[in-house]
């Protein structure tokens, strides 16, 4: 479009550090090449490894935008030569791979999906990171299944929420633990079968008694550190871990004799560094197996709460505060 302007405003990281380095600065406006295409930005999502990028200890991947921002919802204003999926005009919510926290942002055309029926555009933008990382991590690599046992750490989280919610509709039974009781009863009205406060409970103890010892055969956990014993002790024979953060760092001195003889699966990944097909095919399996759930209101981001663009610093403080339930949204005026 030939009449896009040639600066927008976006929050960059002047240094690595605290919520006070992210700063509003004008910018050119991203150029869509190849199978690219160009969102005006309405919303775009906050989460924890943006926080880790400001601090320095999760670098942009190369090639993409150093800027924040790993979702954004929004409107197709441009594209590029080969860009075919989307039309100028079209609404759409869509992984980045940084570059969201601005008034544009290019993104490849199979990371963007259409918004789901009855969604607001703030909504829209909660759903890409955490439904790409659930989806790809608790179904397509430890393959959760109907009737499993399933359990997330920080079920409040933006993963979290999206953990419980998605794991129920498709016939698991949900464990999870929080930290407070106002979020026990947050992830209790979510559907939670079994949850439990970290802060007044011993999960493991509590879990194992209510599957009669029998453990939990899939475990999602982005805590690490002395989690890495006690998933062990609580997963089933045969159990699967997948770890996508280690927020508590890592673990030591574990009993690897425990992984032995329960026979575990403890793999892992990491979303944002893998390539274009692979964030595709996720998105190709969201859009004909979820979405339909969206739009139909069998699933729907928990929302905790917004902040204008350039009061990005503030939405990280209360990411950091660990006080939120559900997804913090930054929106663009």
């Amino acid at each position: 479009m030939s009449d896009l302007p040639e600066k927008m405003t976006a929050i960059a990281i002047s240094a690595p550090g605290g919520p006070d380095v992210l700063s509003a600065e004008q910018r050119y406006v991203p150029v869509p090449l190849g199978s690219e295409i160009l969102i005006k930005v309405e919303a775009a999502g906050v989460n924890r490894p943006d926080v880790l990028q400001r601090m320095g200890a999760y670098p942009a991947p190369k090639g993409a935008s150093d800027l924040p921002g790993l979702e954004v919802s929004g409107t197709v204003v441009s594209k590029g030569t080969d860009a075919s999926m989307h039309a100028v005009g079209d609404k759409v919510t869509a992984l980045a791979p940084g570059g969201g926290y601005a008034e544009y942002c290019k993104v490849e055309q199979g990371h963007a999906l259409p918004i789901p029926d009855g969604l607001s555009m703030i909504e829209a933008a909660a759903l890409p990171e955490t439904f790409f990382t659930v989806w790809s991590n608790v179904f397509d690599r430890v393959g959760l299944t109907a009737g499993e046992r399933f359990l997330v750490h920080g079920g409040t989280s933006g993963i979290g929420t999206t953990a419980i919610q998605l794991a129920k509709a498709f016939g698991a039974e949900v464990f999870t633990t929080v930290g407070s009781d106002e979020k026990l009863a947050a992830v209790n009205a979510l559907g939670a079968d079994h949850a439990v406060n970290y802060n007044k409970t011993d999960f493991v103890e509590a879990f194992l008694v209510a599957t009669g010892k029998e453990g939990i055969h899939v475990i999602l956990d982005m805590v690490g550190g002395d989690y890495v014993e006690k998933n062990w002790k609580v997963a089933a024979v045969e159990g699967r871990i997948c770890q996508i953060a280690t927020l508590n760092g890592f673990a030591e001195d574990v009993n690897f004799s425990r992984l032995m003889m329960k026979r575990l699966t403890h793999t892992g990944s990491t979303l944002r560094p893998r390539d274009n097909a692979f964030k595709s095919a996720i998105a190709d399996a969201l859009r004909q197996k979820v979405w339909p759930l969206l739009s139909t209101g069998k699933l729907k981001p928990v929302m905790d709460s917004t902040f204008p663009l350039c009061q990005a610093a503030d939405a990280h403080r209360r990411m950091e505060s660990s006080g939120h339930i559900g997804k913090i949204v930054l929106t663009v005026k």
